[in-house]
């Protein structure tokens, strides 16, 4: 009888340690959307849902494992990173910053990101370098003064409001251009080009707008 139970006991066992190991091989987890933060240090955030569409071709969508940031111009060397290397290979930071828009609104928002500076470092550039051209999975461009890049925080943003951006919001990549019009913030970022052009305008600035931007 003792031999019968140890045996039943034995089989329960084995059946229960099977059924483990394949709960633990089809139970992958499910990857939860984030939840964004509306007050920041006592400061009031707006909504990462409080932007009007106004991007030159709608909403893009971009696969992080095949996206490469290109990094070109007047600089030391040319270099391609990866998202994950961007977001892992360099300090990340956090800002509370304005988004002023030409059209009359504006949004508050804690952005996550690196800064330029780190990005493109003053030594690796060019003696003749004035500019930094950014161009966009969509086809959008525009440009920053170096200066203005290397004397301020500004950052390269992938989070915004403690979530990753969405695809809407300029996923993986959105400069957050402080102090400049909305048309600064150029979303879907793919490419940095280092320049000597002073002169270079991007979309909206060869069609008329400013190409300082600066917040009045």
């Amino acid at each position: 009888m003792n031999r019968t139970r140890a045996l039943i006991l034995a089989i329960i066992g084995l059946a229960l340690a099977v059924s483990a190991i394949y709960y633990s091989q089809t139970n992958t987890p499910s990857q939860l959307e984030g939840v964004e933060i509306r007050e920041y240090n006592g400061q009031r955030l707006s909504s990462i849902t409080a932007f009007r569409e106004n991007s030159i071709k709608g909403p893009q969508h971009i696969d992080n494992q095949s996206y490469r940031l290109k990094i070109t111009g007047l600089v030391d060397e040319a270099s391609e990173l990866t998202y994950e290397e961007v977001i892992t290979q360099y300090p990340l930071y956090e800002k509370v910053v304005t988004l002023y828009c030409v059209e009359g609104w504006d949004v508050t928002i804690l952005w996550e990101g690196v800064l330029l500076k780190d990005l493109v470092p003053e030594g690796t550039v060019d003696p003749q370098a004035r500019t930094v051209i950014f161009s966009a999975y969509d086809g959008y461009s525009t440009s920053l003064p170096l200066n203005y890049l290397l004397e301020n925080d500004i950052l390269l943003a992938y989070k915004m409001n403690g979530v990753v951006l969405p695809p809407e919001r300029g996923f993986p990549f959105q400069l957050v251009a402080e102090s400049k019009l909305g048309y600064k913030w150029i979303k879907w970022v793919t490419r940095l080009e280092v320049s000597a052009d002073e002169d270079y305008r991007g979309f909206w600035e060869s069609r008329g707008y400013s190409n300082d931007a600066t917040v009045p």
